[in-house]
């Protein structure tokens, strides 16, 4: 039995070593499998990384863009308001000068005249009571 025993010894050190040897290669190709994606993970990460910084260049472009924006609407809005006031203004001398007017023409409401000589002096008042 110590042949048999032997060659027992022999056979199940054999399938150890080949085990063994199966095992380091599953390893190996495991271990590579796992290199390779971290490298392509590496790589997708570099992309992913590239292209956000050109999307915060946009952004900050549009941000920009969109205060330029707002300033100008600002800028509408306030000369706007100073149309709005200086044409309230017009309307008001607009309207004390139509009152001026009314007034001359009510003194010289009685006042016929056939040549220019007895028109000028009516032509002088209604001027003089408007100005």
């Amino acid at each position: 039995m110590s042949a048999v025993t032997a060659l027992a010894g022999v056979a199940v050190g054999g399938i150890w070593r080949a085990a063994a040897i199966v095992l380091a290669a599953v390893l190996l190709v495991v271990t590579g499998a796992v290199g390779t994606g971290w490298w392509l993970v590496a790589g997708d990460r570099d992309l992913a990384l590239a292209a956000l910084k050109k999307e915060q260049g946009v952004s900050a472009e549009l941000r920009a863009s969109i205060t330029e924006q707002n300033r100008a609407v600002d800028g509408m809005a306030r000369a706007t308001l100073l149309a709005q006031q200086r044409g309230e203004a017009a309307q008001a001398a607009a309207a004390a000068a139509g009152k001026r007017y009314q007034a001359a023409q009510a003194q010289l409401a009685g006042v016929s005249a056939t040549t220019c000589d007895e028109a000028m002096p009516a032509v002088r008042k209604m001027l003089e009571s408007v100005r």
